[in-house]
């Protein structure tokens, strides 16, 4: 196949520092593994449809659910998005990603986590929350049940804004706790007020603008299919499932 991905030399001595450590029996070719786990995430396929020059699709399969469940994937993005020097802007914002019947479907053993999957008009769905600069870089990312409401959503992500003067939000942003937690860290919010407040709120329309780059990001994180449409029952694997092209698109 003429269409098949490969990590660069480049690339992948940017990822290996992230790698866990082999114990016992050294790991097969990791540029190989990657790439056809690169493959695979970015066309949706399923892990035993994963072409030959990959090597077997148990190995890409058993490396993915072992490095996800680590956490490794989202080690990669978060510390290369750490290099951002992002110093004026950031922005935030939250999307839906279709839920598959095999990601929502019945099979959770008593006891385990919840999917963190909600159901809406449109069938099951998860919400991405996002933080970028403002070149439309993610620095962050997390997943919720859908339900969970943007500005909720924005809490957790407090600790992880950077030092910067502004961030640009849209009304699902507008709360007064919000405000006043952004001017404790000193940055300036540039978010619209709901409709239903009283008195309107005065914000930066010229600066508002600049805020679809992060829904460009959204879109293009969701020309990868296992984005699009998550089919991972775990939400940790998921969120690799949105790290991994968080990282090969924007940050290597």
């Amino acid at each position: 196949m003429s269409d098949l991905f490969w990590l660069s030399d480049a690339q992948m001595a940017r990822l290996e520092p992230y790698f866990p450590k082999s114990h016992g029996k050294p790991r097969v070719d990791d540029r190989r593994v990657l790439s056809g786990i690169v493959f695979i995430n970015r066309n949706g396929l399923r892990w035993r449809d994963a072409p030959k020059d990959y090597g077997p699709h148990k190995t890409l399969h058993n490396r993915w659910k072992r490095w996800s469940e680590r956490g490794i994937f989202a080690k990669m993005m978060a510390g290369l998005a750490g290099e951002h020097g992002e110093k004026k802007t950031v922005m935030t914002d939250a999307t839906y990603l279709k839920a598959h019947r095999t990601a929502s479907g019945p099979g959770v053993k008593k006891g385990g986590r919840g999917r963190l999957i909600g159901r809406t008009k449109g069938g099951m769905n998860t919400k991405l929350h996002a933080i970028c600069d403002s070149q439309g870089r993610p620095l962050a990312l997390f997943v919720t049940a859908v339900q969970v409401s943007d500005y909720i959503g924005a809490r957790a992500l407090c600790d992880s804004l950077p030092d910067v003067d502004w961030l640009l939000g849209d009304r699902g942003y507008d709360a007064d706790w919000f405000r006043e937690a952004l001017k404790d860290k000193g940055i300036r919010a540039c978010i619209p007020g709901r409709k239903q407040r009283k008195a309107p709120v005065k914000y930066d329309k010229r600066r508002y603008k600049r805020r679809n780059r992060i829904e460009i990001m959204s879109g293009r994180l969701k020309d990868w299919r296992r984005v699009a449409t998550r089919y991972d029952r775990c939400p940790k694997v998921f969120l690799s499932a949105i790290a991994l092209p968080a990282t090969v698109v924007y940050w290597l």
